[in-house]
């Protein structure tokens, strides 16, 4: 992604090369065998979640059942440089993330992560995702609380020894320091802009596997961060 003035402008040049390692592919993983349960009265969680650029992350959760609310936004450094222009530079430790927000009576712990690793993104590839290089691009899960870490640390483990994928997880599993929410126009930016060509070649591909492979957990109309902040009525 680059900016120019206000905009983010897909790199046209080498689009080609973008449409070759258009989205990545979607594996269908098995659920994890350990998962949170969820009592009676239970409220809401919070998962933040890295994998490549966080427009296709984000636009993956919000067409999923039960998520409440998904927001873009930075994880993994200081909130002085939790800003795009620094973040870009890959030296201020963030990673590109989404603070998923679901409801457990709803959507499980273990049924967001089997999303993440089968359609939001690719969990085998280190410090890139698809035309996106550098280590504000990783694979990182920031977990809140020790049994979001136990649980995700088993399933990592579990997914590896099926050999689901060609290659090993290289997800990071990082403590949750602080969430900084990315500016403005970063925020349902495939919901605003479904003909850009990033969204098309990158992150549509993701939301229709979604559809396809988690019919049951799919829905049609996204929960956006542009709806949530409007004033209620």
């Amino acid at each position: 992604m680059k900016i120019l003035g206000a905009l983010l402008i897909a790199p046209f040049v080498g689009l080609a090369v973008t449409a070759a390692r258009a989205a990545e592919p979607a594996v269908v993983v098995p659920a994890p065998t350990l998962d949170e349960a969820s009592p009676a009265g239970a409220g809401s969680q919070t998962i933040v979640l890295a994998g490549g650029c966080f427009w296709g992350v984000q636009a993956v959760f919000q067409h999923t059942k039960g998520v409440t609310a998904a927001v873009s936004g930075y994880a993994g450094g200081e909130k002085q440089t939790a800003h795009y222009e620094m973040v870009g530079s890959g030296r201020t430790g963030h990673a590109e993330s989404v603070a998923v927000t679901f409801d457990p009576r709803q959507v499980s712990y273990g049924k967001i992560l089997q999303i993440y690793f089968s359609v939001a993104h690719n969990p085998t590839e280190l410090n890139r995702q698809g035309p996106d290089v550098g280590t504000q691009y990783r694979s990182a899960i920031f977990y809140a609380n020790d049994e979001q870490k136990r649980i995700a640390n088993a399933y990592i483990a579990e997914l590896d020894k099926a050999h689901v994928f060609p290659r090993p997880i290289v997800t990071q599993l990082e403590v949750l320091h602080g969430f900084y929410p990315a500016e403005e126009y970063h925020q349902d930016f495939a919901v605003l802009h479904p003909s850009y060509p990033y969204i098309v070649f990158n992150d549509l591909p993701k939301v229709d596997n979604l559809k396809r492979l988690f019919a049951a957990d799919y829905r049609d109309m996204p929960v956006t961060v542009m709806a949530a902040s409007k004033p209620s009525e």
